[in-house]
């Protein structure tokens, strides 16, 4: 569980270098694995890698107890099939009190997720059942005295979007304008943010032709211009989350914070599932971990730090659906790492995928590297990381 790369690696990002933290990053713990280690191992890994915020997709009590009186924060869930029963005000009630309230607290639970997606999911009659299911929550938070801890809100997929590029056409799909219309009525009511689960990938995978490898990776590249408002985009996680601004825009929302509960990128995947490799997965990752480093805001919000979840902390091997699907973590369900991130071209404006092998240059901490850690040589290798990072990554301007 504690492999010296996945400590070194995460260290670089999360080290209190001159108290600088990345203070917005957060992970998505998924728990479809046959074989995941125990809730208090995970909590242990989070702790080394100086992770403190998670996001689980339920409310398990094995986790909420295991996580009490340590510094991380969780979002959880209130599953999609169970809206419908908690839009009733008293059943809301008495989910909030028996999933959250006995927790709380002592387990720092910051917001609950009502549903997943469910504006894009095939049962088009959760559509109806959200906003009064989230209104019910948080008004069972208000009679138990959390609201003013708890926030209430829902991640949804970029599919909600009839239209993202360029960003300032961003607009919600036609069919979901009512529904959408209340859920940010409640979001500007109670100061909750708009959650969005953005994959670059999926564009690139879709139009590997048409889509700069580069752009989606957040590598250097000549970017794009609005031609509409002239600001310039560099990669396509902040077009995709400005055009999520301008949506709500369209709909009269302006205040409205976006967060991005999910991006991530596949190490693996079926044979029409173009650029799923391990090499891709560590560019992504390895430059967003960088961006959150500089705790960045988007073009259009440059001065709100932008608050990203990453997916996931494991492959989840019981996951339907393509490869790729299982194939986004950072770890495998037993512990061992997923794939090697190189930290290479360190001196670099950014890093650059491969699709043959990797640089010569880079250097891998791989699994083996565990023997050293125990030995007691894992002190006087993270400092010599944490001193590279210093003098050849925070000073340059990527």
């Amino acid at each position: 569980m504690h492999s010296l790369f996945v400590f070194l690696l995460f260290s670089l990002c999360f080290s209190d270098y001159g108290m600088l933290r990345v203070v917005s990053l957060g992970i998505n713990y998924g728990q479809v694995g046959s074989n995941l280690p125990p809730p208090d191992k995970v909590l242990d890994l989070l702790s080394s890698l100086k992770i403190t915020k998670a996001k689980i997709y339920d409310t398990n009590p094995q986790i909420l107890t295991t996580f009490a009186n340590s510094n991380v924060e969780l979002i959880v869930t209130v599953e999609n099939q169970m809206l419908a029963v908690v839009m009733h005000p008293q059943q809301a009630l008495q989910w909030v009190s028996t999933h959250v309230k006995p927790y709380f607290p002592a387990t720092k639970i910051t917001e609950i997720a009502v549903g997943n997606e469910v504006f894009t999911d095939d049962d088009t009659s959760l559509i109806g059942y959200l906003v009064p299911a989230m209104v019910s929550i948080h008004d069972a938070l208000v009679q138990l005295g959390l609201d003013k801890y708890i926030q209430v809100s829902t991640p949804n997929s970029l599919a909600v979007l009839q239209e993202s590029f360029p960003p300032s056409a961003g607009c919600f799909k036609t069919e979901v304008s009512e529904i959408m219309s209340q859920y940010l009525q409640f979001l500007s009511s109670t100061g909750s943010p708009f959650w969005i689960n953005a994959y670059p990938y999926f564009a690139y995978k879709d139009a590997p032709d048409n889509v700069s490898l580069d752009y989606v990776l957040f590598n250097k590249n000549p970017g794009m211009v609005d031609p509409y408002t002239k600001l310039h985009y560099d990669n396509m996680l902040y077009a995709q989350v400005d055009a999520v601004v301008y949506a709500m825009f369209r709909l009269g929302y302006s205040g409205i914070e976006v967060r991005v509960s999910e991006t991530g990128w596949p190490s693996k995947g079926d044979p029409d599932e173009v650029g799923a490799t391990p090499a891709n997965a560590a560019v992504y990752n390895r430059n967003l971990l960088r961006r959150q480093m500089r705790k960045e805001g988007t073009p259009l919000r440059p001065n709100t730090r932008l608050e990203v979840y990453l997916f996931a902390l494991f492959n989840e091997d019981m996951k339907p659906g393509p490869t790729s699907e299982r194939n986004y973590g950072l770890l495998e369900p037993d512990g061992t790492i997923a794939y090697n991130v190189g930290l290479s071209a360190l001196s670099t404006t950014s890093s650059t995928s491969t699709s043959t092998s990797t640089s010569a240059s880079s250097f891998f901490l791989t699994s083996s590297a565990d023997k050293a850690a125990r030995l007691g040589y894992r002190s006087l290798v993270y400092w010599m990381f944490v001193y590279l990072l210093a003098v050849q990554v925070l000073p340059r301007q990527h």
